[in-house]
């Protein structure tokens, strides 16, 4: 970035809304925090109030409670946000996975579950949200629609089942969205983070396991953190606004793909 790109962007931020959902921990948290920090008005919405009044306090930052799944409490966000004026970025990042079960032995259940949050939640937000991002967009800008997927939802891999399903289903509907709304100026894009090291994200995969998550990451290298993931985040969002990066790849060094990780020292051969 130029010197005077920078500078406009930083003075663009100061004036822009973003809303993040799953913002109660982990990406979403980490993302509220970062963009707080860059001057951004900030709204933090997820499922648990305690979490998300702490982060209130903690970043100065709106939040609302909602669950991404239950229509009706979409409709709510919608009618809150509306009293707070334009908004400016959407940020889809409430997701999931529920266990590592084959397709054989998985539970639907667990496969429904997922697909309620990670794609029809995505869908039911995006729905509600698309006439505040179009009434904010003003001459020289534009709005923003960034999506959370997953390397899972490009490369399949024994025991994801329905995740890579949702996450394949998720990444698709991304790009049908970006199809659907060219000639607007609304960037749609896409995230896909590989192996990040959050508190919860592989304990909820394991009921609350904790030795089988945290076995996820034994020995890995430098995993990715929430905090590498939000730097990404909001670099996206502040790039000049006729950039559009439609699809961000990002993985640890020592992740060459979902089934193969390197555990241990990296070193020259």
């Amino acid at each position: 970035m130029t010197p005077e790109t920078d500078s406009a962007a930083s003075t663009t931020a100061t004036t822009r809304r973003a809303i993040i959902t799953g913002a109660s921990s982990g990406i979403g948290a980490a993302t509220v925090r970062l963009l707080r920090q860059h001057g951004w008005d900030v709204v933090g919405v997820a499922r648990r109030a305690d979490r998300l009044q702490a982060l209130a306090a903690e970043t100065g930052a709106d939040v609302f409670v909602a669950d991404v799944t239950v229509q009706d409490e979409v409709d709510a966000l919608r009618d809150y946000l509306r009293t707070l004026g334009p908004i400016h970025a959407l940020v889809n990042n409430a997701g999931g996975a529920l266990g590592l079960d084959s397709v054989e032995s998985s539970d639907a259940d667990d496969w429904i579950r997922m697909f309620d949050v990670n794609v029809v939640g995505v869908k039911r937000v995006t729905s509600a949200l698309l006439p505040l991002l179009r009434a904010g967009v003003v001459p020289g800008a534009s709005a923003d629609i960034l999506t959370v997927t997953s390397i899972a939802g490009h490369i399949a891999y024994e025991g994801g089942g329905g995740y890579v399903a949702a996450k394949h289903a998720l990444a698709s509907m991304v790009g049908v969205l970006r199809l659907e709304l060219a000639g607007e100026p609304i960037r749609v894009t896409e995230i896909a983070p590989g192996m990040v090291h959050t508190d919860e994200f592989s304990l909820v995969r394991f009921a609350g396991d904790q030795a089988k998550a945290d076995a996820v990451y034994d020995d890995v290298p430098n995993p990715l953190y929430a905090e590498d993931i939000a730097a990404a985040i909001v670099h996206m969002l502040e790039l000049p606004f006729y950039v559009n990066l439609d699809l961000v790849t990002i993985k640890p060094v020592a992740q060459a793909a979902p089934h193969k990780v390197i555990r241990g020292e990296l070193r020259p051969r």
